[in-house]
């Protein structure tokens, strides 16, 4: 495993139980390219408390992209909003 990814899931580990229990949060994913080795994190909320979460800053996401941005390897740190759907 590499090591950046591992510096990475400690700090996925450090945010994960405050994740779980916001207002509305369906799952927490945490999702890894076995080819470029992207590690992406995905929170998935209940549509009507979107808009809650986007009020708070998404918190804690701040704090959780500033420390992925101090990890030595990791070199883009991005977020992005979409929507996934069952099918």
């Amino acid at each position: 495993m590499c090591i950046y990814k591992v510096a990475a899931q400690k700090e996925l580990a450090g945010i994960l139980e405050g994740l779980k229990t916001l207002d509305g949060v369906k799952r927490v994913q945490r999702c890894v390219c076995g080819g470029c080795l992207d590690f992406k994190v995905i929170v998935s909320l209940d549509s009507e408390k979107f808009g809650e979460w986007e009020k708070a800053e998404f918190a804690p996401e701040a704090e959780f992209l500033e420390a992925l941005e101090a990890i030595e390897g990791i070199t883009t740190v991005e977020t992005q909003t979409y929507t996934l759907m069952d099918m």
